[in-house]
This record gives C-alpha cells, structure tokens and sequence, in this order.
C-alpha cells in the first residue's frame, strides 16, 4: 500500500476490529475453545466466554479456564499453554470457518473503499490472537486490504487499550507518518473498541451490527455510529472527518 498519496490533513490509521464487525464465524471460535480446554486440562468444560464482548482472547481464555473450575495459580500456569493450543484448533478448522462464517453486510466494499482510497492506513486492532485474526483475513480475503503487519493483536497486550499505541508505532515505521489520536480511528462494534479508542488514543467509529446497541455504543464514547457497513461514503465520511 502507497503512503504517497495522502489528503490535504495527512494519512490517517483506521483499524478495524474483526469478530462481528467485518465477519462472525459463528461457533467455531467456540469450538477451539472446547477443544483446547479438553486438550490442556484433560475434561470437558461447561462453560464458555460471553459472545460478542470484544474481551481480548487472553483474558476470555483466563476466564475459561477459572469458570470451569481450576484454580488460578493452575489457570496462569496452563494460559500460555491454552493461548498456543487455541490457535491450533482454529487451524483445524479452517474449512469450517470457510463453510459456516460470513462477512457483515457491507464489509467487503468498506475495506475494498478504505484500501482504495490514499488517506487510510488500513490495519486491525483485534482482541483476537494474531495467528486466529490472519487465519480469518485470510479465509475471507480481506488481507489484501488490510495490512496485517501494521495491526496489533491480543498477542501483544492482554489490555486492549494498550494495542493502540503498538498499532500506531507500527504504523509509523512502516509508512514514515506519526499517528496519535488524531488521525488514528477505530471502526468497531463492541464497547470494548470503543473503550479500547477512548483509552488508547483513537476516535472510534461505532457499528450497531454486533450485539451492541447504537445507543450504547454513542453513550460509552463512540464519536460517530454507524448501523452497519453498507454506506460506504458514511463510513468514508466518519473515518475522516475533514473529507469533502
């Protein structure tokens, strides 16, 4: 991607969250889970993460781990373990998240238009862990509008807050432009994007796609929000707010 062609205010870094705001896939997400938890602590566990929280992936497996029963000098002694075994099992299921995901309704011309358009740095910022948000670009082919290497992930930080920053040096060193909270936006539909922007230093452009409301979205701080992805130009429009 150019980082050549930049609009009269300079480039800006939107991140997009992925589960439920570009694509669900449904219950495999789940199904890694049940069969990580069954692999590392030898039983089947009953209880899993709430859906559609945007909690990143270290803290919903700390939960996991906690909700079904072990005790949490062992649930920190098997996290690293279940942090490499989830992503595994996902691996193995990629011909289900082929077969059973979906992108939102709008997703693939909004990327297509972000990565189109010599404003944007398009990258993630992503409770998920890196090798399970590439494998979902990948599978629905958004990685080519999407740089991945600029991205951050629950990978790097456990606090979703604190991937802004990494996004933003990434950023920064791959195409030669600083980012602060000025021209970098969040575009999410949880309110953990939304805190995740308040906190880390982004605007945040809110999707009432997921299971959150617009309501709540606006109330928690999103600075524009959106009831899905299918207006292109809104979105182009929301993303920058000096646009003509």
């Amino acid at each position: 991607m150019s980082s050549t062609a930049r609009g009269e205010h300079g480039t800006i870094l939107l991140l997009w969250d992925i589960d439920r705001t570009l694509l669900y896939v449904g219950e495999v997400d789940r199904t890694a889970y049940r069969e990580a938890f069954e692999k590392v602590v030898g039983r089947p566990a009953s209880r899993f993460p709430a859906r559609g929280t945007g909690m990143t992936m270290p803290r919903a497996v700390r939960g996991l781990l906690l909700d079904n029963g072990v005790s949490e000098d062992d649930a920190e002694r098997l996290l690293p373990r279940m942090l490499t075994m989830v992503p595994e099992c996902l691996a193995a299921h990629e011909d289900d998240v082929r077969r059973d995901g979906v992108l939102m309704p709008g997703a693939r011309a909004a990327v297509t238009a972000v990565a189109a358009d010599g404003r944007f740095v398009p990258a993630v910022v992503t409770g998920n862990l890196e090798p399970n948000a590439r494998l979902k670009l990948r599978v629905f082919e958004l990685d080519r509008y999407i740089d991945p290497d600029v991205g951050a992930y629950a990978s790097d930080d456990e606090h979703r807050p604190a991937l802004v920053a990494i996004a933003q040096k990434r950023a920064g060193e791959r195409y030669g432009e600083r980012f602060t909270r000025e021209n970098t936006v969040i575009v999410g539909d949880s309110l953990e994007d939304v805190r995740t922007g308040v906190e880390g230093g982004a605007r945040v452009v809110g999707v009432a796609a997921g299971r959150t409301s617009a309501a709540a979205l606006r109330d928690a701080g999103a600075d524009v929000v959106l009831p899905d992805l299918t207006d292109v130009e809104r979105l182009l429009t929301a993303a920058d707010p000096h646009r003509s």
